[in-house]
């Protein structure tokens, strides 16, 4: 058991877009537990496919994709100053973000078994509410990941920030249509609130 725990090591070490899938497969189920938790359910009551679906979804497509999304940045950018971190987490909020965002309710909607055109819909009504949030945390984690965390531990750094991000996503994504228009209305402008 030792030498397979050892060559275990050996490949997150090796191949560091393994250990972010790890990572991932690992936290996204876990944030899904947690939201579950704080809608009351309890050990058996808890959905465990929609678990499941997390669990995928975090360390096959967001792994891999953020993975991506920091080698190229790197790469394009490798200073580590602040002006630095500033520019990229700006680009990120700009490229990387929406797509992610709008990734997430398509595709976990397609596991969910709902047809194209409701998981399109489902995007159209949780994407703005989604990134207005995301606005507010994801350019202070940004800026703090490049300009301080190694390139090495960037990914893991992402993991546990993203732990609470998930939370909320979880939530977000179980939210039926007219909660999220509630949502929505705490982000709201004054004038918007006034026509309404």
């Amino acid at each position: 058991m030792a030498a397979i725990l050892q060559s275990f090591k050996i490949m997150l070490q090796r191949y560091p877009v393994t250990r972010g899938m790890v990572s991932y497969s690992l936290i996204w189920p876990t944030s899904s537990l947690i939201q579950q938790t704080f809608e009351g359910r309890r050990w058996p009551d808890y959905d465990w496919w929609r678990t499941l679906r997390f669990s995928l979804y975090g360390g096959m497509f967001v792994a891999p994709t953020l993975y991506s999304w920091i080698k190229v940045s790197s790469a394009m950018w490798p200073q580590t100053s602040l002006q630095t971190a500033i520019f990229k987490t700006a680009v990120e909020q700009i490229s990387y973000t929406p797509a992610a965002m709008t990734c997430f309710y398509f595709i976990m909607s397609l596991l969910e078994m709902k047809t194209v055109g409701e998981a399109a819909a489902e995007v159209r009504k949780k994407f703005i509410p989604t990134y207005k949030v995301a606005m507010s945390i994801w350019p202070i984690v940004g800026i703090i990941n490049f300009s301080v965390v190694p390139e090495k531990n960037r990914v893991p750094f992402i993991s546990v920030c993203s732990l609470m991000w998930t939370c909320f996503l979880a939530y977000m994504k179980h939210l039926e249509h007219h909660h999220v228009d509630e949502i929505d209305g705490i982000f709201a402008s004054k004038e918007t609130k006034l026509k309404s």
